[in-house]
């Protein structure tokens, strides 16, 4: 009898363990938008919901960075992944409540067209270009090239936004004579969807041209200060997760297309060919504070508004 007793009592133990365990994870509530930021989060997904994750994850997929810098700033929020230069706008709208963690794409936005007319950023003179973006990277960056290429975007050039990315692709395969600043995966999608669409421009590439030693940067993680403070191995082991999966994903694109297309952010097809050209990454420390304070100094001179009126402190980057 005592030894059924024990042999209970430790079988009970035993799962009180794995429940206190369980509940012990940190929580880390994550939003991101709808493109190749969140097709870097899709493998730390998976771990997730298969309960192999370090902390406990709530992810969110937006449409449009609209939708979550509301809920970082009320706090309803951990982690976001959202545009560069946005990231900056929060720190000076918030007096410094976020810090940056990391770059998580690198450039990711081309312009395409129908035809052969756009060689070079001078030919976009008198066009009429459909954008997403608008107040965020892709409208600063796109300006800042326009402008170190002698065209000044407000008159030289009409530019069309739409609020989400899904809107420009869909008007880039209607319109047969459209010309269209995207990123991935959308590129991929229209060039799929209409044969006479190509890939004129690179911004990357154009940025690198005139950019004077600074990258362009589509993407970065920020966190609410308050939760890295009160949570710092739990923002570490989201940091080392994070790295893997976006590893994961570009050296196994076939097996990360499904997840992606699951998740509807693209079909598994088109991701699968989009992502070598994603320029996915997860660039910490050091190296992300050079990387975005250079992209950063170089919108600001082009317009300060574009980065919030200032450039950030030294304190927005986070170097644990």
């Amino acid at each position: 009898m005592k030894k059924l007793f024990a042999c209970v009592l430790a079988v009970m133990l035993a799962v009180s363990a794995a429940a206190f365990a369980e509940e012990a994870k940190p929580e880390i509530r994550v939003a991101s938008l709808k493109g190749p930021t969140t097709m870097g989060l899709v493998k730390l997904m998976q771990d997730d919901a298969a309960g192999e994750a370090h902390n406990d994850y709530t992810f969110t997929i937006e449409g449009t960075a609209d939708a979550i810098v509301p809920a970082l700033v009320r706090g309803e929020l951990d982690i976001a992944l959202v545009p560069c230069n946005l990231a900056s706008v929060l720190y000076n709208n918030t007096e410094g409540a976020v810090q940056v963690l990391a770059i998580n794409t690198l450039g990711v936005i081309y312009v395409i067209e129908s035809g052969d007319s756009i060689q070079s950023v001078a030919d976009l003179a008198g066009k009429t270009l459909y954008s997403t973006g608008q107040g965020t990277t892709p409208e600063f960056a796109l300006n800042y090239i326009l402008e170190k290429n002698g065209l000044d975007p407000a008159s030289d050039v009409t530019i069309e936004y739409r609020a989400e990315a899904t809107e420009v692709a869909a008007a880039a395969i209607a319109d047969q004579t459209a010309i269209a600043v995207l990123p991935q995966p959308y590129v991929t999608t229209v060039l799929n969807q209409n044969e006479n669409m190509r890939v004129a421009l690179s911004l990357t590439e154009e940025w690198d041209k005139v950019g004077e030693g600074s990258a362009m940067i589509t993407g970065v993680v920020v966190a609410r200060r308050a939760f890295v403070e009160e949570n710092p191995e739990a923002v570490a082991a989201f940091l080392e997760e994070y790295a893997a999966s976006t590893a994961f994903v570009n050296e196994n694109p076939a097996e990360a297309a499904v997840w992606i297309g699951e998740l509807g952010i693209a079909t598994a097809e088109v991701a699968e060919q989009a992502i070598p050209a994603c320029n996915i990454v997860c660039i910490t420390g050091e190296e992300m504070q050079e990387k975005v304070s250079g992209y950063l100094e170089a919108l600001y001179a082009q317009n300060p508004e574009a980065v919030g009126g200032n450039l950030p402190d030294a304190d927005f980057y986070y170097l644990p």
